[in-house]
């Protein structure tokens, strides 16, 4: 029995702790600050309130200000369920605690950016923590259509697990093999981040259709919108090619579970998605989130906010081809300049 720490009681950190306690390990589920009814709920009855489903009795849960003990004496793997929000925060916690390199795995998902590049999580949190605490990190991350009540419920999942050491690679796909669950390795950790990430913008894009298709003209027979949807879809796919492929990513990655699957399971729906509908209404940014999701975290609009001026800067400077990103430029300016998406 292995001994696995999640830190973020989310959801998709939730359905996590069901993969790794069905492999027959000890897990610690550790919420954050956010996470008090979740972790007293927990607590109480072992249910999620959230996800609908009792954990199993080997899941044990903790409050943020005890991920300091449950580090130590040594762990199997950190599994990061926190917020894109919340990475600093996760790395000051670990860095404080750590006393020697362990396996982490992210289910975070976003990027970093600063005038002129954009880098991914795992990299970030791992070149971080090596400069704080002197530990050389194996930093992982999963991406892939994976939607949490689905994994919670043990439906089949296909997920690809990335990072830059194999060794690390295989010992984590081992330690979270089920039934259910089903993990493929890559080492395309650019690719496969990248497409985690921005695959939130674009489903924004794609949720467009359904606001567009309320607002026109009722059509005799029923005609409904997929054919526009399909063509941002595919669109979408198109840009994140690009940028992938700039990055530094492989092209295999857009076209599988990491790029494709993702974008397809994420547009079915979600807060990225109705986002996306309320820009097809007609709505500005803005005006839909104060008025509609004031208290919702889109991740899409939250990754346009931070890499968005990067983006422009490198169509700027030429980096980027803007002329082969005219979806991505309209996101842009209607999450950060507040246009109508049209």
């Amino acid at each position: 029995m292995a001994k696995v720490v999640i830190l973020g009681a989310g959801v998709m950190g939730s359905a996590m702790a069901v993969v790794a306690a069905d492999r027959g390990h000890s897990v610690a589920l550790v919420g954050t600050h956010l996470d008090e009814p979740v972790i007293s709920s927990i607590e109480a009855t072992h249910l999620h309130p959230k996800l609908g489903v009792t954990l199993a009795s080997t899941v044990t849960a903790y409050r943020w200000d005890s991920f300091g003990d449950v580090l130590k004496g040594g762990i199997d793997l950190l599994i990061l369920g926190v917020s894109s929000g919340g990475v600093g925060w996760a790395i000051d916690r670990i860095t404080e605690t750590l006393e020697s390199a362990l396996p982490v795995l992210m289910i975070t998902k976003g990027l970093v950016a600063n005038e002129a590049w954009i880098e991914v999580l795992p990299r970030f949190v791992a070149r971080e923590s090596e400069v704080r605490t002197g530990l050389r990190l194996p930093v992982m991350a999963v991406a892939g259509p994976c939607i949490a009540g689905e994994l919670a419920a043990k439906r089949d999942t296909s997920v690809v697990i990335t990072g830059d050491n194999q060794k690390a690679l295989d010992h984590v796909i081992d330690l979270l093999k089920t039934p259910y669950y089903h993990a493929h390795p890559s080492k395309d950790v650019v690719g496969v981040e990248a497409c985690a990430a921005f695959k939130n913008l674009y489903a924004i894009a794609v949720g467009s259709a359904k606001g567009r298709l309320e607002r026109a003209e009722h059509a005799v027979n029923g005609a409904l919108m997929h054919n526009l949807a399909a063509a941002l879809f595919a669109r979408a796919l198109t840009e994140l090619s690009v940028l992938v492929d700039h990055l530094g990513g492989d092209q295999a990655s857009v076209a599988g579970l990491a790029g494709a699957g993702d974008l397809y399971v994420t547009c079915q729906a979600g807060r990225n998605c109705r986002l996306g509908r309320l820009l097809g209404l007609g709505l500005t940014f803005s005006r839909a989130k104060s008025d509609h999701m004031a208290g919702d975290t889109i991740e899409g609009a939250e990754l346009a906010i931070t890499v968005g001026p990067t983006l422009d800067a490198m169509m700027m400077a030429g980096t980027l081809p803007a002329e082969r990103m005219p979806l991505t430029r309209a996101i842009i300016d209607a999450i950060c300049r507040d246009q109508p998406f049209i």
